[in-house]
């Protein structure tokens, strides 16, 4: 394959993705939500579909359901109710896993696991995008938490390319680096700064301060989102989670840092108001 036509497809892919994801964080409100709910929704059934191939047999039904109703729970009630949901989702988990074993299928406990895993793992992590939005500046927050990972990912790529001596994970990711890791770091805490003083010209409640602090906590712990992906994909020995997105792979290959962002700069925005 010809390696220009696999970047210029890189290219162009990304670019639609983030006028995408710009347009609807934008809009806000229902248009939003229903486009986080088909993002999540997709990324669900990559998830399954890593232990289908691997001869795994999760719901894939459960975990669609499990995903697109709480989504519709965070749009609607935010945290009301969740508790009533987590139980609900654990135990159809768990009665589905019963059936199977009923019907000799294999490995009924593991598809247990997997179902309700897939459900918290990326319903759970993944509708914070909702809460996010729906704080206060919730469009500004959420602009910065996507502009922080993107940078810490920029910073990373460009301070490994050029420094990058020193594996973090070779066994993970053998082009990660401590070098790069820090990079980014430094490029996304100083770059949204950079923008939240930018934003509070016009959003004058915005303290920039926090804007240094989210990127740099964010740049220090959702690498680790990366590393959780290459450790799922090294596990069943596949390269991608799907080809949806030409040049990119699956979904999940795309927000594996994003699924660790999104929650975690919610709770550091709390923390700082």
């Amino acid at each position: 394959m010809n390696p220009n036509k696999t970047l210029n497809t890189r290219l162009i892919v990304a670019s639609i993705l983030v006028l995408l994801v710009m347009a609807f964080v934008i809009l806000g409100g229902w248009p939003y939500a229903i486009f986080i709910t088909i993002f999540l929704a997709l990324a669900g059934w990559e998830y399954w579909r890593i232990f289908r191939i691997s001869d795994y047999s999760p719901s894939l039904f459960l975990m669609i359901v499990g995903i697109l109703s709480l989504v519709g729970m965070r749009y609607f009630f935010q945290f009301q109710h969740l508790d009533i949901w987590l139980t609900a989702m654990i135990l159809l988990s768990m009665t589905f896993a019963v059936f199977q074993q009923t019907q000799n299928v294999p490995k009924a406990g593991f598809n247990f696991a997997i179902t309700a895993s897939g459900i918290l793992y990326v319903g759970w992590l993944g509708s914070y995008a909702i809460s996010l939005r729906a704080l206060p500046l919730g469009l500004i927050w959420t602009l910065l938490v996507i502009f922080s990972a993107a940078m810490s990912d920029t910073g990373g790529y460009l301070f490994g390319s050029l420094w990058g001596k020193h594996k973090i994970a070779p066994s993970l990711s053998p082009q990660k680096s401590w070098e790069g890791y820090f990079g980014g770091v430094l490029v996304a805490a100083l770059s949204t700064w950079g923008a939240a003083l930018v934003c509070a010209q016009f959003f004058p409640t915005l303290n920039p301060l926090h804007g240094l602090i989210l990127g740099a906590v964010l740049a220090i712990l959702t690498p680790l989102g990366d590393f959780a992906e290459s450790m799922l994909k090294r596990s069943f020995n596949i390269k991608d989670t799907s080809h949806i997105l030409p040049g990119h792979g699956g979904i999940l290959d795309r927000i594996d840092s994003s699924l660790w962002a999104i929650p975690i700069g919610f709770y550091i925005i709390l923390l700082l108001k």
